[in-house]
């Protein structure tokens, strides 16, 4: 069992291009997908998918489009009541696969909210093989609010994964500091996440993995028990106490990229909950990435359509003292 957060949803809207985006010029869109989103959201879609039971947290009236759409897609959604619309995120994609991403703010939440949303997880984490932080922060939560959410779900027996970026990716960073009862089982930071908070250049740590492998490091020492982080099509990195390794992606004709991440943390899931090695989960969140990045909009792909057989891992060495 997966259960996730998503505390700032989304309705996503991906316009398809039949050329390249020209500012201030009319253009004509291929396509446009409309889908109910979010990144904890996306993760219980491909929990759908690979017959894994997960349960979707969210804040939203119960009885939105959002949530019907959800639970129509076989997701058991929990929606906690929130006034305000839901925001709408627009992504537009180029034939050559570069994307631009339009991400509207959201509903403001209050001390309420966030409340009811920390005993939705807290009540069922202690059943779950995995609880889930995923993305945004709504307008009104204060960025150390997962930072707490993780201390909570800790105390509550739970194994917990963190995906999110900016101002609430850099106070559980240096929340790490001081407590590490805040450290998250797992993060999964991308090359610009990683880079945002060790000075490092994204582009340096995007090209050479040993180089991400022991920036990551600095978590594993701070008390993060593993770090996967996304390096778009230089693979992933993943590193733990027991070492550290790098995987290479399958040759991928890219389409979308949104999405890609949170398939490749599910991935990597997926081989925890069914008992794989550290190695072949890094390959089976590479091989779930990629997959995704070749499908349109946010598609999360089918287990079929994932081919770890094609992901190549190699071991790396790390400095003496990291």
């Amino acid at each position: 069992m997966i259960v996730t957060l998503t505390a700032n949803p989304s309705l996503d809207r991906t316009v398809n291009l039949t050329g390249r985006l020209e500012r201030g010029a009319v253009q004509r869109a291929e396509s446009v997908i409309s889908q109910a989103g979010g990144k904890g959201v996306n993760i219980s879609r491909a929990c759908v998918a690979a017959d894994l039971p997960s349960i979707a947290v969210l804040p939203a009236p119960k009885g939105d489009p959002f949530v019907h759409e959800l639970l129509a897609a076989g997701i058991d959604c929990r929606p906690v009541e929130h006034e305000g619309d839901l925001r709408v995120n627009v992504t537009i994609t180029e034939p050559d696969g570069t994307t631009t991403k339009l991400n509207s703010p959201g509903p403001q939440a209050t001390p309420r909210l966030l409340a009811e949303l920390q005993d939705a997880l807290v009540r069922r984490a202690a059943g779950a093989d995995w609880t889930v932080l995923a993305g945004s922060l709504p307008p009104g939560a204060p960025p150390e609010w997962y930072a707490g959410l993780v201390v909570a779900l800790r105390a509550a027996g739970a194994r917990v994964a963190v995906d999110t970026s900016d101002a609430p990716l850099r106070a559980l960073v240096d929340g790490l500091t001081r407590d590490r009862t805040c450290a998250p089982h797992l993060m999964k930071p991308n090359g610009e996440e990683l880079a945002s908070f060790t000075g490092q250049h994204a582009e340096q740590l995007e090209a050479e993995p040993a180089a991400a492998a022991e920036a990551a490091f600095d978590l594993v020492r701070r008390g993060v028990e593993s770090v996967l982080v996304t390096l778009g099509p230089h693979g992933a990195v993943l590193v733990n106490r027991g070492g550290a390794w790098h995987a290479a992606p399958p040759p991928t004709t890219v389409v979308s990229t949104v999405g890609a991440g949170d398939s490749s943390l599910f991935g990597y899931l997926l081989g925890d909950v069914t008992g794989r090695a550290p190695e072949q989960r890094l390959s089976l969140a590479v091989a779930y990435g990629s997959a995704a990045a070749g499908l349109p909009g946010t598609t999360i792909p089918h287990p079929r359509q994932v081919r770890t057989e094609l992901v190549h891992v190699t071991r790396l060495n790390l400095p003496q003292g990291v």
